[in-house]
């Protein structure tokens, strides 16, 4: 089957898709090695200690008040009648702020509680706390708010001339990047519109926390934070407190798709026990955590591509908006990634980006795994979609004749140096064989679109195949200073690693272990808990704690080894570059020296400290140039679709995927990411969106906003993982998950507009779009 055919199902035995070959025999142990982690049993059993199951001897209850509007001025507040309720112990607006009034993780431009003005639906105007929780949501009701309602800015083009929303302005930045020569054309021209909806993460664990006040007159906070040194120092200012008085404790993360804990939720919860002086828990309902937290960027795209009669890329022109909601968080980073990889892995001799992000009265919009580059994958392949049935060209082919490789420069002006196995990525999932199509049976009837119930005929099942390729940034860009502090220390032939580096359900802690086992040849190894009393490790984002973390942790290891093996290299008079480690047995070259770690350790407690900070970056110029990343990552998807033309409904039957990985460091939890960032992919290319009406959020819940369950994951078959080392990254390894999340809604794209003839041009997928053109 080409991979643009359109065919109709018919009735054919159901054979089994073809799988990846047989992986080698791995380790059981160190690198390489499958090493279950080490929560998992607890996590399973549930037992594991996440946030909400946190309890204190005095605890008080927290509720926040909310605000209805979207765009509001605040004419009066009234907490006499809250304050009068018998069990209510504190009451807090932004009068009662003591230090900054705001925060940001970037730009400080969020108000703790909306003073004067309200900026989105949901934004906090005051804190209570309470005897019981129900006590603290009755007073919240009971607080008279008086509004003058606002007309809200909700498009995000209509930001440029609306009035400012913040003292800021509504422009929070603009990159106008130029790339080659402005008066190049191509003989084929095509063009596009595309529109990416407002993904939420949606963890399944809503965000909860404790705040227990010290007697120094600090406060200690336990959240599921996954950047607790930058939480320390925003809650701190706004405390008024020196950060040394603010300290926070990682409590289980139950699982994080970026920066899923909100500072906005957790400065309410201190400001409430540092005010009564007794510990104060706060559960964020569903509801609230649809509306406090951070989405991914919904996003506005015009592209122009183009190309030579021979599907050759002349030139891309790309207009990018990103609508930021109401507060700066991270969009200038989001931005920075979507104009820097607007075209894609594909060699363009000419490039003319712009990007804007503004803030509206829409919810607020931050980082979200994939953050800039999930949007322009779904465009610029749809436009390499255009191009191939322009010129008649199959759709993989087109992609090979254009693809990226190592040496070549990116729109930025920046060379790519680490390994882009793109051409091998695309080939892998090309070759890879098609599902076998389902039976046309009643027993078969949960294979189509819709399942059982589903009202549409067998006959009207199409089946599409599509491609995509994605990108992405590793670590921090633009001049970030990434670095990373950890420290190992053995004791009784007991390993300890002390990094705050959070595993936010990453496999950080289980490659900690990994990393020591195999330096060292100690099996035990115990990860301690994350806290600010550690030097910082820095944020859980773009795979950064693999890279900079693990190499901390390397490092340290490496520096325990030589303080193990020097007494024995000056014993034998040799060097410790002549002794080695491996299966718990230290060896000398010429083989004299053997004896076991566990005789050398007997007795003895090594430590060491040790610091890892990549290569700089810089930011982009004024022409969007610059070498402002670290390191870049590829994927290649093929995606197979069933779509009942009629109803629009459609089912992902396989994704297929080849990845750039630089080395599998452990292969059960690498597949694991790749298999979840693929499934988060599905969602946002064909169900969620979190809608709103004017600014205000509809149905902030998980019957209104969809997230793909266990039935409508897709068959994942990772048939390559291309392992070249990259090599200035510790252990030559990339991030895993981010790249198949901003690879596979545009794949799933790409086989809809197969299976239907129709442009698809919005995410996530309509059923309208989704019902086949008329011929």
């Amino acid at each position: 089957m080409s991979s643009d055919a359109t065919t109709a199902i018919p009735t054919l035995p159901f054979a089994e898709a073809a799988g990846p070959a047989p992986e080698p025999e791995t380790p059981l142990h160190g690198l390489g090695a499958s090493l279950p982690q080490a929560d998992a049993r607890a996590k399973a059993e549930g037992t594991f200690p996440y946030a909400s199951d946190l309890w204190a001897e005095g605890l008080l209850w927290a509720a926040l008040l909310r605000s209805p509007h979207a765009h509001a001025r605040i004419v009066s507040i009234d907490t006499s009648a809250a304050e009068a309720m018998p069990g209510v112990r504190a009451v807090v607006t932004a009068a009662d702020v003591p230090g900054a009034a705001t925060y940001g993780r970037q730009v400080a431009d969020r108000p703790v509680f909306a003073d004067g003005l309200v900026r989105h639906h949901g934004e906090a105007i005051a804190a209570i706390a309470a005897d019981h929780p129900d006590t603290a949501r009755l007073a919240t009701a009971a607080i008279l708010v008086e509004y003058e309602l606002l007309e809200p800015v909700t498009d995000p083009e209509k930001a440029f001339a609306a009035e400012p929303l913040h003292p800021d302005g509504n422009l929070i930045r603009h990159i106008p990047l130029s790339f080659g020569d402005p008066e190049a054309t191509g003989e084929i021209v095509v063009e596009g519109l595309y529109r990416v909806g407002r993904q939420d993460p949606a963890p399944i664990g809503a965000e909860a926390g404790l705040a227990v006040p010290r007697p120094d007159g600090g406060v200690e906070l336990y959240t599921a934070s996954t950047d607790p040194h930058t939480d320390r120092d925003l809650a701190a200012a706004c405390f008024g407190l020196a950060p040394d008085q603010v300290k926070v404790v990682v409590t289980g993360v139950p699982g994080a798709t970026g920066d899923r804990d909100d500072p906005g939720f957790q400065i309410p919860l201190g400001l409430l026990a540092l005010r009564t002086g007794c510990p104060v828990k706060l559960t964020a309902t569903r509801e609230e955590s649809f509306l406090g937290h951070a989405h991914r960027h919904p996003t506005l795209l015009r592209y122009r591509h183009h190309a030579d009669a021979d599907g050759r890329l002349v030139k891309v022109e790309a207009q990018i908006l990103l609508d930021a909601g109401a507060y700066a968080d991270s969009s200038s980073e989001s931005l920075a990634a979507a104009v820097a990889f607007a075209c894609g892995p594909y060699v363009v001799p000419h490039a003319f980006v712009e990007g804007w992000a503004v803030r509206t009265n829409n919810p607020p919009s931050g980082h979200v795994r994939g953050e800039g580059a999930m949007q322009v994958c779904a465009a610029y392949e749809a436009q390499m979609d255009k191009l191939a049935g322009r010129l008649g060209v199959d759709p993989a082919e087109l992609r090979m004749r254009n693809v990226l490789a190592t040496g070549d420069l990116l729109p930025t002006g920046q060379t790519v140096t680490c390994p882009a196995p793109v051409a091998e990525l695309l080939a892998a999932v090309r070759d890879f064989r098609l599902p076998a199509l389902p039976k046309d049976t009643p027993e078969e009837d949960w294979l189509l679109p819709g399942g059982p119930e589903g009202a549409g005929e067998p006959g009207a099942v199409r089946r599409g195949v599509g491609y995509a390729l994605g990108m992405v940034h590793m670590l921090g860009a633009e001049g970030t200073d990434e670095v990373s502090t950890a420290t190992v220390r053995v004791l009784d032939g007991v390993a300890t690693v002390i990094c705050s580096a959070v595993d936010t359900g990453s496999g950080f802690s289980t490659l900690a272990r990994q990393i020591v086992q195999e330096t060292l040849g100690v099996d035990e190894v115990h990860v301690a808990p994350v806290d600010t009393d550690q030097p910082p490790a820095g944020a859980a984002t773009h795979g950064r704690h693999t890279w900079v973390s693990g190499g901390a942790v390397e490092r340290a290891a490496k520096m325990v080894r030589t303080q193990l093996l020097q007494p024995l290299a000056h014993k034998f008079g040799m060097s410790t570059e002549l002794l080695q480690i491996s299966d718990g047995k230290i060896t000398s070259y010429d083989g004299v020296l053997s004896t076991t770690v566990a005789e050398e350790m007997d007795g003895k407690e090594l430590w060491a400290t040790a610091q890892c900070r990549p290569h700089p970056t810089e930011p982009l110029d004024e022409s969007g140039q610059g070498d402002a990343f670290v390191g870049l990552a590829f994927c290649a998807i093929r995606a197979v679709v069933d779509v009942d033309i009629e109803l629009g409904a459609v089912r992902v039957v396989e994704m297929a995927v080849a990845q750039d990985v630089g080395r599998v460091l452990n292969p059960a939890q690498l597949a694991t990411r790749i298999e979840a960032g693929v499934t988060q992919g599905v969602g946002a290319a064909l169900t969620e969106n979190l809608r709103t009406a004017r600014g205000l959020v509809r149905h902030p819940d998980l019957t209104g906003y969809a997230l793909p369950t266990s039935l409508d994951a897709p068959d994942i078959h990772i048939v390559k993982l291309v392992e070249e080392r990259d090599v200035v990254a510790p252990f030559g390894a990339k991030p895993a998950s981010a790249v198949p999340v901003v690879t596979s809604p545009a794949a799933v794209a790409a086989a809809v507009r197969a299976a239907t003839g129709r442009p698809v041009n919005r995410l996530p997928i309509r059923p309208q779009a989704a019902v086949a053109a008329t011929p």
